[in-house]
């Protein structure tokens, strides 16, 4: 009877421990990562800019990404704060960077203007652009990207 009762409750404890880590990896699993990640969502329609790059970046890489907050900042700070432009640096060098430049198909620096229009991207990619004119012809690169900007959020 004694060997019973002990059989029984180590049979009952396992199950009981089996279950309780079972519902600690539903629960684990189940959460997304939304909080973590710096990068935005679009639940509703608006512009995106997206500049990618890695750890190690070139005097061009460089010159893309201040001109392309210079554009942002000084014509489009309206746009902005109501949200109708974002505007994202991503670091592919991070978990969070690595993920979102994965989606884009991005090994290397690279810039998108992107359209969100019910849930749905229209994405155009300007990096062959950039990289062509943003150290050598800064005034065409930052016009160029003015009008891409301003044609989308119309």
């Amino acid at each position: 009877m004694f060997v019973f009762r002990q059989t029984t409750n180590i049979y009952i404890m396992h199950k009981l421990l089996s279950l309780a880590l079972l519902l600690l990896l539903m629960i684990s699993c189940s959460r997304e990562n939304k909080a973590t990640s710096p990068y935005i969502r679009h639940n509703k329609d608006c512009v995106e800019v997206l500049y990618f790059h890695g750890a190690q970046r070139c005097a061009t890489c460089n010159a893309i990404e201040a001109l392309t907050h210079q554009v942002v900042d000084s014509q489009f700070a309206h746009e902005v704060e109501s949200g109708a432009l974002v505007f994202q640096v991503v670091d592919i060098t991070t978990p969070e960077g690595e993920a979102l430049a994965d989606r884009y198909e991005v090994t290397w620096s690279s810039l998108f203007v992107n359209q969100w229009h019910d849930g749905a991207e229209s994405r155009h990619n300007l990096t062959e652009f950039a990289f062509a004119n943003a150290r050598n012809r800064p005034e065409q690169f930052k016009a160029e990207l003015i009008k891409q900007i301003s044609q989308l959020i119309e």
